[in-house]
């Protein structure tokens, strides 16, 4: 009986052992399944799907209206001369590669903050680093003001916006609120809207402003219409945050498109400030950027530059020398940067012409809608007016690409595919 006792105890055993064998093996395979199972799947970003599409497509005049890129009239990319010469000139003086420091290459840093503020303040007063382009100086500067900025931690943009703004403040820590911006009856700027709504924001509220060539509406508040905007946005007690990525390449010069930010200052805001190289200088895959905050004094802008350094430590903990340098050579060097202002404007002049050149043919095939909005508006993009299901048939029947909320890249119109998009368009819209 003892035996039997003791043999069923082994079993029993046995099957404990198993049991527990079994509930570890389960749990691990729990876990190896369950780790990132609450993971939702994003999704797909807007412009990567358009060009996915242009890709798949065997249309052999297709046209891709979706990339914020300039391109020549070939269609092709285009580098700038004036940057060719800038790069060589670096490797000609074979440089070391060792860290710039937490703020970046400081010939650069100085010649970015000359060209966005000229004389309009001491340039002691301001606090800059150089950035992982514009959307690094944005991000540092949303992590700037959740953390120091007394007001209150809400951002308004422009409705609609340029699609990372909303996701890089919010990754910030700051609320995000738009403002009105843009008028579909009119395909303009709801100026009135904007006003009363810089308006009704709750006293120190911050205040996103594309300093020029409004993304993704191309829509630019006059002059007049600018001084309006600052008397709202001081009578509010608000900050201003300008966003600058087409210095020079809105107009075709690069004073009259930091027209916005330096009037701000002349009336005694103290703004912050983005800066991007990448569309001005072409140097969209080398992340050029700065960015800077107007202080009340250098000893304030010191205290200020010493905060920035440590947001930015955790962030990248310094960045890119290359494309900097790049940058600092066109800035820095009177011959190069007369060549460089000369090619920023022939681009501009470009998108320009194919505005023109765009409405013109619409209006010879009898378009009866009124086109004037394609050369009011201004920059890289265009605004059409057309629907999400006329984007689509663009899209399916033409073999044209662009968003769908009716957005183009003028710099992807060339004097050869012009007329087949006008002919597009005119097929949509009737």
């Amino acid at each position: 009986m003892f035996t039997a006792a003791k043999g069923a105890g082994g079993a029993v055993r046995q099957l404990a052992v198993r049991q527990q064998q079994n509930v570890r093996t389960a749990l691990v395979g729990a876990r190896a399944a369950s780790t990132w199972a609450n993971v939702p799947q994003g999704p797909p970003d807007a412009i990567l799907g358009i060009t996915e599409a242009f890709k798949k497509d065997s249309h052999p005049k297709k046209i891709n209206l979706g990339v914020g890129a300039y391109r020549d009239d070939a269609g092709k990319p285009y580098v700038l001369p004036s940057v060719r010469t800038a790069e060589q000139k670096v490797v000609d003086a074979r440089l070391d590669k060792e860290y710039a420091g937490i703020t970046g290459v400081p010939s650069f840093v100085s010649s970015a903050i000359k060209l966005a503020y000229a004389d309009s303040l001491d340039p002691s007063r301001v606090s800059a680093t150089q950035s992982i382009s514009g959307t690094g100086a944005l991000r540092i500067g949303g992590a700037f003001l959740q953390r120091f900025y007394p007001g209150v931690k809400t951002v308004y943009i422009p409705n609609p916006s340029w699609a990372n703004h909303t996701a890089v403040f919010s990754d910030s820590g700051l609320k995000v609120e738009k403002y009105r911006y843009y008028n579909k009856e009119t395909i303009g700027l709801d100026f009135e809207g904007m006003v009363e709504d810089i308006k009704n924001m709750p006293k120190g509220s911050i205040v996103l402003l594309h300093a020029c060539a409004h993304n993704p509406t191309g829509v630019d508040p006059t002059q007049e219409q600018w001084r309006a905007i600052s008397d709202a946005v001081k009578e509010g007690g608000h900050f201003p945050f300008f966003d600058m990525a087409y210095q020079g390449f809105a107009s075709g010069d690069t004073d009259r498109d930091a027209f916005a930010l330096r009037h701000f200052i002349k009336e005694g805001h103290n703004p912050c400030l983005a800066q991007s190289f990448a569309k001005n200088m072409g140097l969209y895959g080398e992340r050029v950027g700065a960015f800077s905050i107007v202080t009340a004094s250098p000893e304030e802008a010191a205290r200020v530059a010493s905060q920035v350094k440590i947001l930015v430590r955790p962030l990248y903990s310094n960045p890119p020398v290359h494309g900097a340098r790049v940058a600092s050579a066109i800035l820095g060097d009177a011959q190069l940067n007369a060549q460089w202002l000369a090619e920023v404007k022939a681009m501009a002049d470009r998108i320009i012409d194919m505005r023109k050149l765009l409405k013109l043919n619409l209006e010879r095939l009898g378009s009866r809608r009124d086109w004037s909005h394609i050369t009011s508006q201004i920059g890289m993009f265009a605004y059409t007016g057309l629907g999400p299901e006329q984007m689509e048939l663009l899209a399916k029947e033409h073999s044209v690409y662009a968003t769908k909320d009716g957005r183009i890249s003028v710099a992807g119109i060339t004097t050869g595919n012009v007329q087949r998009l006008a002919e597009a368009i005119h097929a949509v819209t009737g």
